[in-house]
């Protein structure tokens, strides 16, 4: 980690705005990208979405979470991965709204989408079942924590074969929702691989900034110990994801939006296995509890939120949002209010 404590101020608070500028132009330039790696290899932009946007718009939160865990503070990062998820379903809503027009779940007609949220929905009740049975210490990891692994790898095995196959189709279309056509279609796939790579390491370096940037002036100013500090925080670490979302749907890659969000999810949780191997101390599931538990079944239930308005599929709007992305925003606050209970 930087060491910033002997940077003014107002410098660090300029490096925090350089990247995040630096993220917000790497996470707009993905999906294009992804888009086209998409229908160029035939595995959809569905599920390129959840792996490839997934996986590179978390590589932030990785780095931040490995780094906690390693210098001990595992529960605080068992909590980070545990926001993060609900917090990404979130933005979904806030992407519902850059829309406008009609309800993001209604865009979308591709049932592998569909299939990423209710395997998510699975590996998240069984963290919650996990915290609530006992952890057993295999080695340096947890068992529950290998399991979770094994599932999310198990979960793309089995996302991209159905993404190859699909068993039914969406009959009825919206008709006035265009998709986007990727401009970079044509481009040799080699020249679109390195381009992603590229976009990754800016996303990943520029995140990483703009969170230990966004920690210090927190602690620096006074503000950690409130709410205006976790928001802060929330939106430094939540930028890549905010962006990429946000320019999938301006260009009309619905599905790669939505499997960005699912995807990001299941790396989270897949991400407890690695606290465990960093970790010094015991498994980490092993010391959650209540709170956490509460806040794997607030992911849980948000991502079905999302799979009732991918299968109800309903048009109407309030405030520019899908009433999914409503209730969403409803059950977050509300959730946000029994977390603090707990807490």
């Amino acid at each position: 980690m930087l060491d910033l404590t002997a940077i003014p101020l107002g410098f660090v608070g300029l490096i925090f705005c350089a990247a995040a500028a630096l993220v917000w132009w790497g996470g707009s330039q993905l999906p294009e990208v992804t888009a086209a790696i998409g229908r160029r290899s035939g595995v959809g932009d569905a599920f390129a979405g959840m792996l490839l946007l997934g996986g590179i718009t978390t590589l932030p939160e990785l780095a931040t979470m490995s780094s906690a865990a390693a210098f001990g503070a595992e529960a605080l990062a068992l909590s980070n991965a545990l926001g993060s998820v609900a917090f990404n379903l979130i933005l979904l809503a806030l992407a519902d709204a850059v829309l406008g027009r009609a309800a993001l779940t209604s865009a979308i007609a591709a049932p592998a989408t569909l299939l990423q949220g209710v395997l998510g929905m699975l590996l998240l009740g069984g963290l919650a079942a996990i915290i609530v049975a006992g952890e057993t210490a295999v080695g340096p990891v947890g068992a529950g924590a290998l399991t979770l692994l094994g599932g999310c790898l198990l979960s793309l095995r089995i996302a991209a074969h159905y993404a190859a196959r699909p068993a039914w189709t969406v009959v009825n279309p919206l008709p006035d929702v265009e998709r986007g056509e990727p401009s970079m279609l044509q481009h040799p796939m080699r020249m679109l691989l390195l381009r992603l790579g590229a976009l990754a390491l800016v996303v990943l370096a520029g995140g990483l900034l703009l969170s230990q940037t966004g920690e210090a002036i927190a602690e620096r100013t006074g503000l950690g110990q409130g709410i205006v500090g976790l928001v802060l925080l929330a939106i430094a670490t939540s930028l890549p994801e905010l962006t990429s979302i946000t320019a999938a749907v301006r260009g009309r890659y619905y599905e790669l939006a939505v499997g960005d969000i699912f995807g990001a999810n299941l790396f989270n949780v897949a991400m407890i296995f690695l606290i465990d191997l960093v970790s010094p101390g015991p498994p980490v599931l092993g010391q959650a509890g209540t709170f956490h538990i509460f806040a794997a079944l607030l992911g849980l239930m948000l991502t079905g939120i999302f799979v009732v308005g991918l299968l109800e599929r309903a048009d109407k709007t309030f405030l520019r949002m899908g009433w999914d992305s409503v209730v969403a925003l409803l059950l977050y606050a509300g959730g946000l209010v029994v977390l603090t209970g707990l807490a």
